[in-house]
């Protein structure tokens, strides 16, 4: 893998983005996870503005303490790097109690949506774009984010990017150990589920399951479960995954 080209790949590909979509630079919330870090580093690579944004709902110290310390470490590294922190946990809170009935998975969806229109109102503030840090197995593979959330994004830099091919651009870019070390989360449960507590797989399992062609009865049971956890996922998410359906009038109704 030719992690430094690549790097290079996307901080051009970005810039050329800037420019064709008139906009003068980027805004990104930072997780404290590693792909927020990747993409707000080779962001950061384009020299041209770059907001990082922190927005707490109930976060976990832990988290809080690696989206800090990201957000110090890039702006020794780089002068175009500018922070701020929303604490976002009074407005999760005002619309939550208006509701009578609670569900745990909407109330989940409900923060990275808050979090989505905090990003876009300082985008539009600034004429940014907001930068999306979905990787190739959340985005294409089994829809692992939230509607109108965190996949409201304006463009999508580490998309085509697998989740193990994330964590070797980060040691090219040298991004800080304890995020590196830190179990993939998307920070949205009070009880600080990780991503595999969800999913049931990890990411490598989850990469070896896109590309598996071979005959199922070859495999052992953990790898039937993982490729059905797999399927699974990625069958249940193909409303993420796919264009919103429209309702094509015929023409002789018209």
């Amino acid at each position: 893998m030719h992690t430094q080209k690549i790097i290079q790949h996307i901080s051009n590909w970005l810039k050329d983005y800037l420019l064709k979509s008139n906009t003068t630079g980027f805004v990104i919330g930072i997780s404290g996870g590693i792909d927020s870090a990747v993409t707000s580093t080779i962001a950061a690579k384009t020299n041209k503005p770059v907001l990082c944004l922190e927005m707490p709902i109930l976060q976990k110290k832990e988290e809080l303490q690696r989206s800090q310390n990201h957000i110090k470490w890039l702006k020794k590294k780089y002068k175009n790097i500018s922070s701020e922190r929303i604490d976002l946990t009074s407005t999760y809170n005002d619309i939550i109690n208006k509701f009578t009935k609670k569900n745990i998975l909407a109330n989940v969806n409900t923060r990275a949506r808050i979090r989505m229109t905090t990003l876009y109102y300082l985008a539009q503030s600034n004429n940014y774009l907001v930068l999306g840090t979905g990787n190739k197995v959340e985005d294409f593979g089994i829809g692992f984010y939230t509607k109108y959330g965190d996949g409201g994004v304006d463009i999508s830099p580490i998309a085509d990017l697998l989740k193990t091919e994330v964590y070797k651009i980060g040691e090219e870019l040298n991004i800080i150990q304890d995020i590196m070390n830190a179990p993939p989360t998307d920070g949205l449960w009070d009880d600080g589920k990780t991503d595999e507590d969800q999913i049931g797989a990890t990411y490598a399992e989850l990469e070896w399951a896109m590309n598996y062609n071979g005959d199922v009865k070859k495999l052992d049971e953990r790898e039937k479960e993982i490729l059905n956890i797999y399927k699974n996922f990625n069958l249940a998410n193909q409303h993420k995954m796919i264009e919103i359906p429209v309702c094509l009038i015929p023409e002789n109704l018209k």
